[in-house]
């Protein structure tokens, strides 16, 4: 979907990543952009689903166009409350809102790079019809594409982090402004709008003393040797969490591919676990 500047949300992502991250800290607009990103995700999803499921039938591909977005944004919502609630046990300031629009970049970001994989998928699936070769590929992809979009993910956490978003840090108090020193002959004359430099049009300079708002405050610079914030740490075993939800609720969603001697079916039996298949499929290969 496009913005109001004529660029795909994943062009305003890749391009103006620091934008984003400054949307995100003053929290602004950020309904719209997390619903760009729910449409762009889901239909990139929906394509790349259609390609893994067309190696059995045109209908498991239908089938699995609809069902690999809705493992992704099933995951999301069995996920999210436990990085909300992660944050606010440190004193975090993000918002609920703040938080699906950080999860969302990256959602985006591998759902449009899996897109990008889709007519290297397509292509050996055309040339190279082999189920066990053509199920290890796009396991690959995918697990790639999530790696990527995990890194935007800590690396948009990060900036947060910088500002103070993720750990509440103590006040500063404000520095008392040293008192004027008085000239021995007195206090200095009023200056009048007439005598001003600007003569009539004093008031200019009043105007131009006048406090400016305040742009998107600098980060915080990074001390050597810093320990990673608890936040951080809380994220990456978040993303262990996150990745563990997805890979066993793709397999209870499963199937995906549609093995080739087996007839269609929507869902097959839960027995056995995710990995335990991918080991089973490299053994088969190799």
């Amino acid at each position: 979907m496009a913005d109001s500047s004529g660029l795909l949300v994943i062009e305003r992502i890749l391009r103006d990543r620091q934008g984003i991250w400054q949307q995100v800290v003053e929290d602004r607009g950020l309904p719209r952009l997390t619903g760009q990103m729910l449409i762009s995700s889901g239909i990139a999803l929906a394509v790349y689903g259609a390609v893994l499921g067309s190696f059995h039938s045109a209908l498991m591909a239908l089938t699995s166009a609809v069902k690999l977005p809705l493992l992704f944004l099933v995951t999301l919502a069995i996920c999210l409350p436990t990085l909300y609630l992660f944050n606010l046990v440190f004193g975090a300031r993000l918002s609920i809102r703040q938080s699906l629009a950080m999860v969302m970049v990256a959602l985006t970001v591998t759902a449009m790079l899996a897109l990008a994989f889709a007519p290297i998928s397509l292509f050996f699936l055309i040339t190279a019809p082999d189920y066990a070769f053509f199920k290890l590929l796009n396991v690959a992809i995918l697990a790639l594409s999530a790696l990527v979009g995990l890194r935007f993910l800590t690396g948009g956490m990060k900036v947060l982090n910088q500002h103070g978003l993720l750990a509440a840090e103590p006040a500063t108090p404000a520095a008392t402004p040293a008192a004027a020193p008085v000239s021995p002959a007195g206090p200095a004359p009023a200056v009048s709008p007439a005598a001003s430099p600007a003569g009539e049009n004093g008031s200019l300079v009043a105007v131009a003393l006048a406090p400016h708002p305040q742009p998107f405050p600098h980060p915080r610079p990074l001390r050597q040797n810093e320990p990673t914030p608890p936040s951080m740490t809380l994220l990456y075993i978040w993303i262990l969490l996150f990745g563990f939800v997805g890979t066993q609720l793709a397999w209870t969603l499963r199937p995906f591919f549609g093995s080739p001697d087996k007839p269609f079916s929507l869902y097959r039996e839960i027995d056995g676990n995710f990995y335990a298949e991918v080991f089973r499929t490299l053994a088969h290969l190799f």
